[in-house]
């Protein structure tokens, strides 16, 4: 009788932990909606919370609720980006890396492929070229991965303090969980698929802290440069 009783209240507690669990999670996807939509931060760490413990089952909701279907990637990486950002800035860029995705290389890209993913020739037929001549000069390094098996090995092997991602929104909300100690950035891809895709390259420049040079600063460099040229 005792043992009836303790499996009734175990069922009962498990149907009301189900039900809670439901409702949290419907309270999470409105949440996240309405505040996207607002572009306001409320709870934030109560929210990556939810988003990480329940993710399979917040996708499986939002597609029956019928809301668009990166929402709950697309609620992951505009929280982490908010509240990673203010230790994101404080972290030099010589002890960051970046990873692009390879699909935003151009159709006719003849760059090769080694152990650390693409090697750019910066031929200017796509975006990669135009971010590296930007971020590399600040301290960055950067890395054109085919897939999430070559993130986690250079992130293995290559010392950082933090990182910045370009992808979908799913792909990118994956990497910033899983390299979630690192504050991680991300940018979204404006235009996705599997290849020749695009990025607002003002947004990525915006996330790693690029400020274009001024006329003086820019007359100073090549003054700097001509003075070089004469002493050698």
């Amino acid at each position: 009788m005792v043992i009836e009783s303790l499996y009734q209240l175990l069922g009962q507690s498990l149907i009301l932990f189900i039900i809670l669990l439901v409702i949290l999670s419907i309270a999470t996807l409105i949440l996240g909606k309405v505040l996207i939509k607002k572009d306001i931060l409320i709870f934030p760490q109560l929210i990556i919370f939810v988003l990480d413990m329940f993710y399979s089952p917040l996708k499986k909701i939002a597609k029956a609720l019928k809301f668009d279907e990166s929402l709950v990637d697309h609620m992951g990486v505009e929280v982490r980006n908010n509240v990673n950002r203010a230790k994101f800035l404080k972290i030099p860029p010589e002890k960051k890396i970046i990873f692009l995705p390879h699909c935003l290389r151009h159709k006719d890209c003849e760059a090769v492929l080694n152990e650390t993913g693409l090697v750019c020739t910066k031929c200017n037929k796509c975006s990669i070229g135009f971010i590296m001549d930007k971020a590399e000069p600040m301290g960055y390094r950067l890395f054109i991965v085919p897939g999430s098996s070559f993130v986690k090995k250079i992130a293995k092997e290559n010392k950082f303090e933090s990182v910045v991602g370009i992808a979908c929104y799913e792909d990118l909300n994956q990497i910033m969980m899983v390299l979630s100690d690192f504050y991680p950035q991300g940018a979204v891809l404006s235009r996705t698929g599997c290849y020749n895709t695009k990025v607002d390259v003002k947004s990525v420049l915006d996330v790693i802290g690029y400020v274009e040079p001024t006329k003086e600063e820019i007359k100073i460099d090549e003054n700097l440069c001509t003075d070089k040229s004469k002493n050698t």
